[in-house]
């Protein structure tokens, strides 16, 4: 009920208002049933602006530090995260980060809509970069189709008073992707190939630069 509130009276007017949006695709989500939308990572925006802007309740996974701030400020985040239904990511790595992806196949297998970034981090040059593998064990183990996003403008800038907004930032919704030959299947060979399709479907809706390396890399980083 929280969700509802904070996305009809609250984040979509805002959004509409204050940054004009423009959405395309949306008919390319299913009206039910589980699915993964996989989208670039461009600025903090992302993970608000989709969420307001479609009609179908969704999960982002968050920053699992953010579940435990400390202080006035800290605690009312969790709060706030925890009511309109996001769960905490753990993004350490390895055995932790594996663990994590279990509430999120949760929201799957229950038949909700659930964000994901494979890049794993905001892209810090624009340009778009190699996903992690996590996208593709929450498809193949959940048995749901991804669905990939490209958003575009949505890097906030500097406004009046020294606010920052974003200037007519896009969503483009891509058609569903089936990779239902490979439901079930544990291998990091059939990961990487299902995530390096998802983030090429990406690519396409956005036009972005592909760099086949991790975005927090230091091989990335000698790139830029």
């Amino acid at each position: 009920m929280l969700y509802t509130f904070f996305k009809y009276a609250l984040v979509r007017p805002v959004c509409r208002v204050f940054f004009r949006p423009w959405v395309e695709g949306e008919e390319n989500i299913p009206d039910t049933g589980g699915v993964v939308l996989a989208g670039n990572h461009l600025s903090a925006g992302d993970t608000f602006l989709l969420p307001a802007m479609i009609t179908r309740r969704m999960t982002f996974p968050a920053k699992a530090e953010l579940f435990q701030g400390t202080g006035f400020k800290g605690r009312l985040l969790a709060w706030f995260l925890t009511v309109v239904g996001q769960v905490p990511m753990d993004r350490s790595g390895g055995r932790a980060s594996a663990d994590a992806l279990r509430p999120i196949y949760e929201v799957l297998v229950r038949g909700d809509v659930v964000g994901i970034f494979p890049e794993g981090t905001r892209s810090h040059d624009g340009r778009l970069y190699r996903g992690r593998t996590g996208v593709a064990r929450l498809v193949l183990g959940a048995r749901v189709p991804v669905i990939p996003v490209g958003f575009v403008g949505t890097q906030f800038q500097r406004g009046p008073f020294g606010i920052p907004v974003m200037k007519r930032p896009g969503i483009r919704i891509g058609k569903p992707l089936d990779f239902s030959e490979h439901f079930g299947e544990i291998d990091g060979s059939v990961y990487r190939e299902v995530t390096d399709a998802v983030m090429m479907s990406i690519r396409e809706l956005t036009g972005q630069e592909y760099v086949p390396v991790y975005s927090n890399s230091e091989r990335a980083k000698r790139l830029t």
